[in-house]
């Protein structure tokens, strides 16, 4: 029976859009584990101090994963892997001590300096937390296990997406959000905060050791070589060291705004993070899904000099994203106050708390297309062996987000007018703590000029890119405004059908009225005889769960 598990698990998935719904696939899972970890998190905590204060202590552990993980990560690695398991898998397994060696001993020793350091610099980033800085300094400790974990894991990931074992690599995040779980349920109960701290650990380890079993069985599990060949070393770090900057700069970013919501009215670090992980889920099911698919197959196609396929390639799945993104952004916008009420909408999660939450993922859904494109942009970069460019846009796109969130906070205290429009148009006018809002606002216009900048650079190296996804970029905005319309009608209709105070009465006014638009959309885009429309139900066609496995192919 375990043998039969391990080999489906482990099974070879084949075709773009095949692999790309079976990770979307999982990823609902995953994000569906994820909604219900963070309604656990609203009833039990509500947008309060102390769930800021869990919040706070995975910006230290998040910085140290993207800035220390990602030179071993698969958009780096699979390129170098590709080319050694094309000669002998001797030559990979050489390759594979040689950087999980480097790598073991800087992440262990980061983190080690990190424990150290910790007091310092928590000190620094959240001087508002002085109240409960013991509580928010064991937990930052506690999760320094994390990027360890998922550090190996991102290492063995390489591994399984080379061989397109997609099947274990979906599998990674919903075990992450399980240990969640259980750090929630089971050890907060009998450990206080800090079994939060340790439920983190619990599922970075779970993420990582699910990939163990198939690296193991392909003998290419990493073995400590205490005479790496510096050689190979160099090779790595100078096509990982501009992407470590470039993810870095984002994290920054990222631990700016939390850093600043933390010195707004407490519960503003909650409100800033429900609504990144509500507007997380279509980036997660939609950008990372597509991205992670296309990029075996870009690799492939521009190491053999194919750049025709290769902008097929980009085309195809550019139109695809789009054609997800801009629908679910539609419908966010439009069923805001419905999602996070039926999602965290319990216990000590109030209106008040709704209802901003709700303005933040409005404001967050408007950057839901360009977040995704970014994804694949990147990821075509690295295929390619382009790290400087998106280094360069990503350190001014940093810097530019940091700034327009710091000026439009500013902004926001200072102007009347300014802050009257935005209150009235999110409709928040009667709340306090409104200028956390200014944070997603900055978020989403800051990743937008970003994508914007990484397009006209794809565009100048691959000519035709641009008319041909536009053509359908218009065609599907257009089905998608006449869709919000058409479930806006039916959010008004179904308020005086259904008790919209109660969970079953706000659940069905948003699920039905958000059934209405997509079957609006579905019928406008066959009018239309949009191509994508057509590609999924091809797709979806073909069963992709019992999608026969590919046989291995010698010449990767």
């Amino acid at each position: 029976m375990v043998t039969k598990v391990l080999k489906f698990i482990s099974r070879e998935i084949g075709g773009l859009h095949e692999a790309a719904y079976l990770l979307g696939f999982f990823a609902i899972l995953s994000q569906i584990l994820a909604l219900v970890r963070d309604r656990l998190f609203a009833y039990t905590f509500g947008a309060s101090h102390t769930l800021d204060i869990y919040y706070a202590a995975f910006r230290i552990p998040d910085f140290i994963f993207v800035s220390i993980a990602s030179i071993v990560s698969v958009s780096v690695l699979i390129p170098f892997l590709m080319e050694r398991i094309e000669k002998s898998e001797h030559e990979a397994k050489q390759f594979i001590d040689a950087i999980f060696s480097i790598f073991f001993f800087l992440i262990a020793m980061t983190a080690v300096v990190a424990y150290i350091l910790t007091p310092v610099l928590l000190r620094w980033l959240f001087p508002a937390f002085e109240q409960d800085f013991s509580t928010l300094e064991s937990m930052t400790r506690i999760m320094l296990l994390s990027p360890i974990f998922l550090g190996f894991s991102n290492f063995f990931a390489s591994i399984t997406q080379v061989y397109r074992r997609f099947f274990i690599y979906a599998l990674s995040p919903i075990l992450y959000n399980l240990g969640i779980i259980i750090g929630i349920t089971v050890l907060y109960p009998i450990l206080g905060i800090n079994g939060l701290a340790w439920g983190v650990a619990l599922g970075a380890f779970l993420h990582f050791f699910i990939q163990v079993p198939f690296v193991w069985r392909k003998s290419l599990f990493p073995s400590l070589n205490f005479r790496p060949k510096f050689a190979i070393i160099k090779q790595v770090v100078f096509v990982s060291l501009p992407r470590t900057i470039a993810a870095s700069s984002n994290e920054i970013s990222e631990l700016f705004l939390v850093a600043l919501a933390a010195s707004f009215a407490g519960g503003a670090v909650s409100i800033f993070n429900f609504a990144w992980n509500l507007q997380s889920v279509p980036l997660s099911i939609v950008g990372v899904s597509y991205s992670l698919a296309a990029f075996p197959v870009l690799t492939k196609l521009f190491s053999q000099g194919d750049r025709k396929k290769f902008l097929d390639q980009m085309i195809v799945s550019s139109k695809h994203i789009i054609f997800w993104s801009v629908s679910i952004m539609t419908l966010f916008i439009v069923l805001r106050a419905q999602i996070v009420r039926v999602i965290l909408g319990a216990g000590n999660f109030n209106w008040s708390d709704t209802r901003l939450t709700a303005a933040a993922l409005a404001l967050f859904a408007f950057s839901l297309v360009p977040q995704n494109l970014l994804l694949l942009f990147i990821r075509a970069y690295y295929s390619r062996g382009d790290t400087r460019r998106p280094l360069f846009v990503n350190i001014v796109s940093a810097g530019f987000i940091i700034a327009l969130s710091y000026s439009l906070v500013h902004i926001f205290n200072t102007s009347l007018v300014f802050r009257y429009f935005i209150e009235s148009l999110l409709r928040v006018d009667d709340l306090s703590g409104v200028s956390v809002l200014m944070l997603p606002l900055g978020f989403s216009i800051g990743v937008t000029i970003t994508m914007l900048v990484h397009w006209f650079i794809f565009e100048l190296s691959f000519r035709g890119y641009s008319s041909r996804v536009l053509r359908s970029f218009f065609q599907v905005v257009s089905a998608s405004i006449i869709m919000g319309y058409a479930t806006y009608l039916m959010l008004n209709l179904f308020d005086n059908v259904f008790d919209i105070n109660t969970f079953v009465g706000i659940f069905l006014q948003g699920f039905l009225s958000g059934i209405v638009g997509i079957i609006t959309y579905v019928i406008i885009l066959l009018a239309l005889k949009n191509g994508e429309l057509a590609d999924i139900f091809v797709t979806l066609k073909k069963k992709i769960w019992k999608v026969k496995v590919v046989p291995p192919d010698t010449t990767v």
